[in-house]
C-alpha cells in the first residue's frame, strides 16, 4: 500500500522496497527537487498544484522511495479527485497536457506501480492515471494505453532570424506581416481588464468548438499563484480584442497553455502576431524550449497549425492503472450522448454555459 494514513509514513511494496507518500505543498525538498530534475515541468510545480485545489478542491500527494529527511531522489506527483460522477482516482495531473514521473530507473517503475497497484485496490479507486511525455516499457506492469495525442514543442537554440525562416512561408510569416499591416495593437499583463479581455474570447471560442468554458475562477487561482511567471497576451484591432494567448514560464521553457479569438477577425493574424511576440521574449531570455502544447490526432487543423511553426512532434501517450479487467487502448470517444450535449452547448446563453463549466470541469479533471 503507497497512501498510508500518515504523510511520511513507509508503506512497504509488494517486493520489499519502502515507499512514501508526502505533501508536495508542505514539503520544503519539492521545490529544490524540481529545480534539479531535468524533466520537472510547469505541472509539477506547486503554483500549479495550488491553483488545482484553489479552483477544484483536488488534493495533491506525491509518492517516493526516498525517506522523510533524505534528499528526493525520485517522485510521482498526482491529485486525488474525488467526484461522485466519475469516481475515486488518481490522476498525474489533472488538466496538465503532460506530467512526467520523475523517475530515472526501470527498478523505481517496478517498484512504484507496484506499490500504486495495491493503494488502488485497498482505497477503492478506479484508476490511477499518468500523463509522461516519453514512451514506457509496460510489459508486466499493468498499464495500458487509454489515448495519444501529439505534442508540438520548438526548440529555441537557432537565431530568432532562423526561428522566422522555420515558419511556414505562405501562412504563418505572412499572417505574421499581415498583422503587422493591419496595425494589430499587442497588450499583455494579468490586469482583471486583461484577463476579461481574454475570458471573453475564451467563451466565443468554447463556444466555438462547442464546449463550455473552464471557470472563471480557474484563471484567476492562476494569475494569483503564478504572478510574473503567467501573462496574458492579447491582440487588439482599433481597441477590440481579437485575439488573446495565455503562457506560463518554468525554468528554460515557456508553455502555451490556451489561446483564443474572434473568428470573424482570423485573417488578421491575431494568434500569429501573440505567438510570435512569445518566442521573441522567450528567446530574448535565453530560454530553450517552446512548448505549444498537445492536441487530439483528429484535430488536424491544429496539427498543421503547429506544424507550420516548425515544431518538433513527438507522441503522448497517457497510461492508466486499474484493479478490474484488462485494459486495452480508447480511442477519442464517439459517444453519442457526448455529441448531443456538445452541440447543445452552441445554443446556451452565456452565463448558463459559463455555469456549467463550473460545474463539470471539477469532476473530469
Amino acid at each position: 500500500m503507497v497512501c498510508a494514513h500518515n504523510v511520511g509514513d513507509p508503506v512497504l511494496s509488494s517486493n520489499a522496497q519502502l515507499l512514501y507518500r508526502f505533501q508536495p505543498l508542505d514539503d520544503p525538498r519539492w521545490p529544490d527537487f524540481l529545480h534539479r530534475h531535468p524533466r520537472s515541468s510547469v505541472f509539477h510545480t506547486a503554483e500549479w498544484l495550488t491553483a488545482l485545489r484553489r479552483t477544484y478542491g483536488y488534493e495533491p500527494i506525491a509518492i517516493t522511495t526516498s525517506p522523510p529527511g533524505a534528499d528526493l531522489q525520485n517522485a510521482v506527483v498526482f491529485c486525488s479527485v474525488e467526484s461522485f460522477l466519475t469516481g475515486r482516482r488518481l490522476v498525474s495531473l489533472p488538466f496538465a497536457d503532460h506530467c512526467d514521473p520523475l523517475l530515472d530507473a526501470a527498478t523505481d517503475w517496478a517498484n512504484m506501480v507496484s506499490g500504486l497497484g495495491e493503494d488502488l485496490h485497498q482505497q477503492s479507486q478506479r484508476y490511477i492515471e499518468i500523463r509522461p511525455t516519453h514512451a514506457i516499457d509496460t510489459a508486466g506492469l499493468g498499464l495500458y494505453s487509454i489515448s495519444s495525442s501529439c505534442l508540438h514543442q520548438i526548440d529555441l537554440r537557432p537565431d530568432l532570424d532562423t526561428l522566422f525562416r522555420n515558419c511556414h512561408k505562405s501562412s504563418t510569416q505572412r499572417k505574421i506581416r499581415r498583422a503587422r499591416r493591419e496595425g494589430l495593437v499587442y497588450e499583455e499583463g494579468r490586469s482583471p481588464s486583461i484577463l476579461d479581455s481574454f475570458y471573453r474570447l475564451l467563451l466565443l471560442t468554447r463556444r466555438r468548438h462547442c464546449l463550455p468554458p473552464q471557470p472563471k475562477k480557474w484563471f484567476h487561482s492562476l494569475i494569483d499563484c503564478f504572478g510574473v511567471a503567467l501573462k496574458i497576451r492579447v491582440a487588439l484591432k482599433d481597441k477590440q480584442p481579437v485575439a488573446a494567448v495565455l503562457t506560463l514560464r518554468h525554468k528554460d521553457t515557456l508553455l502555451y497553455k490556451y489561446g483564443c479569438s474572434d473568428a470573424q477577425y482570423h485573417n488578421l493574424g491575431g494568434v500569429h502576431l501573440l505567438l510570435w511576440e512569445s518566442i521573441r521574449e522567450a528567446k530574448q531570455d535565453g530560454l530553450g524550449v517552446f512548448d505549444l502544447g498537445r492536441s487530439e490526432w483528429n484535430h488536424a487543423g491544429l496539427i498543421t497549425f503547429k506544424d507550420r511553426w516548425g515544431a518538433k512532434r513527438s507522441e503522448l501517450v497517457y497510461l492508466r492503472l486499474r484493479s478490474s479487467s484488462k485494459g486495452c487502448f480508447i480511442p477519442a470517444s464517439t459517444d453519442w450522448k457526448g455529441r448531443i450535449a456538445m452541440r447543445m452547448c452552441t445554443h446556451l446563453p452565456d452565463c448558463i454555459l459559463c455555469a456549467a463549466g463550473g460545474l463539470i470541469y471539477k469532476h473530469v479533471g
